[in-house]
């Protein structure tokens, strides 16, 4: 195992994931999740909400075409993944970075909702790496086919 850092989060989908591709046609999805504590209040005798922290969230391939399909703004979901920091430069010069998650496992939370599992007809998808930067080159279209290659299924 590498120096990752697992997590797994429960919270709701903040906006519907977004499904874009790369130009070789491997789907990905970025989505972000609110997740906020609740604890109880003895004094008022009433559950109060915290803060919410909000967190983006990256998934590629099968895993992104089907949170795509089956979860919308609102649903309450229960991710699993590894913590990555992305780092980047304003145009000012000035250096930030901010902590997301690249999702290795999404459900649904069934605490409050019930769900039917339906299974997509597929088989295993390749284990290549995932590109640092998925959204300098992805596209809301999944490309056409390479005219070189004849080929008529997407490459993932």
């Amino acid at each position: 195992m590498r120096n990752d850092i697992p997590l797994t989060v429960v919270g709701n989908l903040v906006e519907d994931p977004e499904l874009r591709f790369t130009p070789n046609g491997v789907p990905v999805a970025r989505f972000t999740i609110a997740s906020t504590p609740r604890t109880y209040d003895r004094e008022a005798d009433a559950w109060r909400d915290g803060e919410p922290t909000f967190l983006d969230c990256t998934a590629w391939r099968y895993l992104a075409e089907n949170l795509a399909a089956s979860a919308g703004k609102g649903a309450r979901l229960v991710v699993t993944g590894r913590l990555r920091t992305d780092r980047w430069e304003t145009p000012e010069g000035e250096k930030r970075s901010k902590m997301v998650m690249d999702a290795d496992e999404v459900g649904a939370s069934m605490t409050f909702a019930t769900v039917t599992i339906v299974r997509t007809p597929r088989g295993a998808p390749p284990r290549e790496a995932a590109p640092d930067d998925p959204w300098t080159t992805a596209s809301p279209t999944r490309p056409e086919p390479s005219a070189a290659t004849g080929a008529t299924d997407p490459p993932f």
